[in-house]
């Protein structure tokens, strides 16, 4: 049984590569040793250069170190990866002091450790980051070297400037923060979502692929089964009739031709893919998504109806996972009955889900589907946290998933007053369900889902 556990799944989503950060490292190295170079031998502007450059060769030498220390593919740590961020703060900072504080326009670089932590770290490191770069700032607004100028001549802007640039680091850090650590993890959460998707398919699919499995069996075994036959029938020809081992010579014969039917049949299952066991009717798979539920007690309504033959589908795991869960969904918040309406048209196919619950709240219809989005209180997901993936909001999202990757598209909505209720209508194209394409052949889903 695979069991989901999305903690397991990006258990290193967080961490940062080594690589990464010292690569990122270099190309700040040479962006500050090329602004001081340019300053005083470009624009001959008197600074503290020496000073300078032993500020920008500490990050040279803990870059050496750390190459030498670890490969480039290590991934960093929580703690080391914010060590490493905080000192490239406080060295962004060092050099500030030493080109004039705030009033150097590339003050503004302090955003950019804050911007990684909150990409690849937790808020709370990100938090203490962003407050290690404001407390710099505000330091080098009280204390700092004058701004490298024009020999003989001063340059220092008001006060209330520097102030202002002060406020403009201090909001752009908690902006990009926010915006960078949202971003990313709506992208961790979707890595995470699909991977748990991959898992409940591949778990689906074990028992479709045991006829596979079987055949194979059956041709491995063909051979030592055809040499014990042999040796049977040799062993018959060359004993007596009467003798003693003559009634086990032939229950052996007799046991060797059961064996090779079973064989044949378990062969035939895996090359007879047009099979009954491979396609089902739209009314065969509503009762197939329906019977537990109704084995539960619950008031399930079946509509079924239609213009010409009823379509037939291939059986699909995915699909009736999906189904399922939609399901299980409007069981676990109906008041008295669930329907399920199962029709067809010359042109369309679909299946229509209805419960009389209370629907879904405004504001989570609207990011229904998503993952991570659940109606559950937080009670209710603590009680199915020792369910396989219980609680997390990833329900509708793996349905969700599984259903349109069959070609089918599903749309979650509420019922139309006076009703009450959710609603969840799946609509595959006729053509396409009618020769199966709409439904996966065996084995192709865990092939759609690496696509």
């Amino acid at each position: 049984m695979v069991e989901i556990n999305p903690t397991n799944l990006t258990r290193h989503a967080r961490q940062l590569r080594l690589d990464t950060l010292v690569r990122l490292r270099w190309l700040a190295i040479g962006g500050q040793a090329a602004a001081v170079a340019g300053v005083r031998f470009g624009l001959g502007f008197p600074l503290p250069f020496g000073l300078c450059f032993l500020v920008i060769a500490a990050s040279v030498w803990v870059n050496l170190m750390l190459r030498i220390q670890f490969p480039a593919s290590h991934r960093l740590s929580d703690n080391a990866a914010t060590v490493l961020l905080g000192f490239d703060i406080l060295q962004l900072a060092a050099l500030l002091y030493l080109t004039g504080g705030l009033e150097n326009p590339f003050a503004l670089l302090f955003l950019a450790p804050v911007l990684i932590s909150a990409t690849a770290l937790k808020p709370e490191r990100t938090l203490g980051l962003g407050l290690l770069a404001v407390a710099s700032a505000t330091l080098l607004v009280l204390v700092h070297q004058p701004l490298p100028w024009f020999p003989g001549q001063t340059f220092s802007l008001p006060f209330l400037y520097v102030t202002g640039i002060w406020t403009a680091i201090l909001l752009g850090t908690v902006f990009t923060g926010i915006y960078a650590w949202r971003v990313a993890e709506e992208a961790r959460q979707l890595a995470q979502a699909l991977a748990a998707t991959e898992l409940v398919l591949t778990r689906e699919q074990h028992l479709s692929q045991l006829d596979g499995l079987a055949a194979a069996a059956a041709h491995e075994l063909g051979t030592p089964l055809a040499t014990i036959a042999l040796v049977a029938k040799e062993l018959n020809h060359a004993l007596p009739q009467d003798g003693p081992v003559a009634e086990d010579l032939k229950l052996l014969r007799e046991q060797v031709e059961r064996c090779r039917t079973i064989l044949t049949k378990l062969t035939s299952m895996g090359q007879d893919q047009g099979g009954f066991l491979e396609t089902i009717s739209l009314s065969h798979l509503v009762e197939e998504i329906v019977a537990p539920q109704r084995a539960l007690g619950l008031d399930i309504q079946v509509i079924t109806k239609g213009d010409g033959p009823e379509p037939m589908g291939r059986r699909n795991p995915g699909v009736v996972y999906g189904l399922s869960n939609i399901l299980d969904n409007a069981a676990d918040f109906t008041e008295t009955r669930v329907t399920v309406e199962a029709c067809w048209s010359p042109h369309e196919v679909f299946i229509e889900i209805r419960d009389d619950g209370p629907g879904y709240a405004p504001d989570i219809l609207l990011r229904v589907g998503e993952p991570y989005v659940t109606t559950r209180s937080a009670a209710e997901r603590s009680d199915l946290d020792e369910e396989e993936g219980g609680g997390l909001g990833l329900g509708l999202f793996i349905a969700k998933t599984l259903i349109e990757r069959s070609g089918a598209q599903l749309t979650l909505t509420n019922a139309a007053p006076p009703a009450s209720g959710a609603v969840a209508r799946i609509v595959w194209p006729r053509h396409a369900f009618d020769r199966g394409a709409a439904i996966l052949p065996q084995g192709a889903p865990d092939r759609a889902l690496k696509d």
